[in-house]
């Protein structure tokens, strides 16, 4: 049965991307620091297109992982590529470049209606401005029993969470203090949210922790 998978890197404060986010500076001020661990691995740059080395070991092994078995990707409009409603003048492509890794149908979380954007590589971007559970069906339709992967920022992972929508959760802890920013469980206090552990790997410069998320009655 397919699952939503969600994988993020977060700091031990608990911030997913810096403060003063902008088109210019999207992961924030200091928040290209979150991915340092993952930028020097081997199927990170692969993803990007790059077959020309980087690392294996515990911390490739994981993203290798993360990526495996996927048909589809759900993401906010912000990691897309955000910037001010309705969309640009200009044919904005957003944050990933002519070939972006996902090389899946990704599912964009939006308030402003567009055409779906096809991409090289296999990725498309379609808009979803129906609701978070609009996007997850196309999603599932679309990965054809495979897993659909959830990848932030993270008012789109605190929405699915709240909404007992998340089968998986796999949190890159990076040893880094931004001291504000935008921080992964805001609002998630009263929304009984649990968590069940299924594995601790601790890699080069990160440690990665793996959820089962317990679904409620009803749920």
């Amino acid at each position: 049965m397919s699952k939503l998978r969600c994988q993020i890197t977060m700091t031990l404060d608990g911030y997913v991307a810096g403060p003063n986010q902008s088109v210019k500076n999207p992961l924030g001020e200091g928040g290209f620091r979150i991915h340092d661990w993952a930028v020097r691995l081997k199927s990170f740059r692969e993803l990007h297109g790059d077959t020309g080395g980087g690392e294996t070991g515990t911390n490739d092994d994981v993203v290798r992982e993360a990526f495996e078995n996927l048909g589809a990707t759900i993401m906010g409009r912000n990691m897309f590529g955000g910037g001010p409603g309705p969309w640009r003048k200009d044919p904005w492509t957003g944050w990933w470049g002519d070939n972006p890794p996902f090389h899946t149908p990704v599912f964009v979380l939006t308030h402003h209606p567009r055409e779906p954007l096809a991409m090289q590589g296999g990725t498309t971007f379609v808009f979803v401005t129906d609701g978070i559970e609009s996007a997850l069906e196309q999603a599932m339709q679309t990965a054809r029993g495979r897993d659909v992967a959830l990848g932030g920022g993270a008012n789109a992972v605190q929405q699915y969470l709240a909404a007992g929508l998340v089968d998986e959760m796999e949190i890159h802890v990076a040893p880094l203090f931004l001291g504000g920013g935008t921080r992964l469980f805001d609002g998630l206090g009263g929304s009984d949210v649990k968590l069940e552990p299924i594995r601790t790997i601790e890699g080069p410069g990160v440690t990665h922790l793996k959820y089962r998320v317990v679904k409620q009655a009803g749920g």
